[in-house]
């Protein structure tokens, strides 16, 4: 039985019927006989609502608080995305962070991942379950909520495919792969169906946003294959591998 992680960003979930459509993706490689974990951002907007209401309080907002406050975003997703797999009727449970036992270094807003420290999710996978894991956030060794900081959504799902020896990481978003330039502005970009995670690093650290350069060490570290696919396209993606 493989096992696949697959990664929704913000623009991919930011209403019911794109919910529903991620929801669809993830009952469909899991009807196929794989075990799927499904990473779900903030629904689109929801953060920087978050942010906003924080410095109605305190305009000089960090730490702790605010990334207790700011790890709901994911948590809505992901216990959303959970009823409307329920209504497609496959089983799924959501977990938050630190009931999936994504361990980080003790810092806030921008923690890097250590380890697993449970077994939880393997334990709902075997179950038979779909599991969804709200992305961008961890736990660190006082028990307190972290953030991941930029990227921390595609970090969370690279991460968890490292440590569960998925056989690949799927990241959808708004592009259908990796380009040389933006596709959005650029109507001679070109796709990349292949790309190695040094040359994706570079990209990366130019300004590209399709994958953070954090996500891509830690892949490059794990040996982990991320495809980047389209959410709403049924397109060939780009490979990035050794």
């Amino acid at each position: 039985m493989s096992c696949y992680v697959m990664k929704f960003g913000g623009s991919s979930v930011a209403d019911a019927k794109k919910l529903y459509a991620a929801a669809r993706k993830l009952a469909e490689v899991h009807r196929q006989g794989h075990q799927v974990v499904g990473v779900l951002s903030a629904q689109g907007g929801t953060t920087d609502a978050l942010l906003s209401r924080a410095r109605e309080i305190d305009p000089d907002c960090s730490g702790r608080e605010l990334d207790m406050l700011l790890a709901t975003g994911e948590q809505c997703t992901v216990s959303l995305c959970a009823m409307a797999l329920r209504r497609l009727g496959m089983p799924a449970v959501s977990l938050c962070g630190w009931q999936a036992g994504l361990k980080t270094e003790d810092r806030h807003g921008d923690a890097r991942v250590l380890c697993l420290e449970n077994d939880r999710v393997k334990r709902e996978l075997e179950a038979g379950k779909i599991v969804l894991v709200a992305g961008f956030q961890g736990v660190d060794c006082h028990g307190d909520i972290t953030t991941l900081g930029r990227g921390g959504s595609d970090t969370t799902a690279v991460a968890l495919a490292a440590f569960l020896h998925a056989d690949r990481c799927r990241i959808y978003t708004d592009v259908d792969g990796v380009y040389d330039r933006d596709p959005r502005k650029f109507s001679d970009a070109v796709k990349f169906p292949e790309i190695s995670y040094n040359e994706m690093l570079v990209l990366a650290r130019s300004g590209a946003k399709v994958l953070h350069d954090r996500c891509v060490e830690l892949a490059k570290q794990y040996g982990v294959e991320v495809e980047v696919l389209s959410s709403f396209r049924e397109l060939p993606g780009t490979l990035v591998h050794g």
